[in-house]
């Protein structure tokens, strides 16, 4: 991930590699925080784009960091989950 912008209050990051998946999964759980004002992504073409990630917040670092941190625990209680299954 790049960082593009960075303010106190402001966050865009570009995540080159990555898709609607983690981009939507993120901005959901970012969604969670009660400090986060707004966040969203884009995707400017649809073959060749790499998403932006926008974030405003009290302080956006931590709410992504925090919002990832509890992204990899839910896809490891998923899967803790789907072993159960098998």
């Amino acid at each position: 991930m790049e960082i593009i912008t960075s303010k106190r209050y402001e966050l865009e990051i570009l995540a080159e590699g990555e898709t609607h998946t983690l981009c939507n999964a993120l901005r959901r759980i970012l969604m969670e925080d009660e400090d986060v004002k707004s966040t969203a992504y884009a995707i400017d073409h649809p073959i060749v784009g790499e998403p932006k990630i926008y974030v405003k917040a009290k302080s956006p670092k931590k709410s992504l960091k925090v919002a990832s941190e509890t992204l990899k625990e839910r896809c490891a209680e998923f899967k803790g989950l789907l072993e159960t299954i098998e």
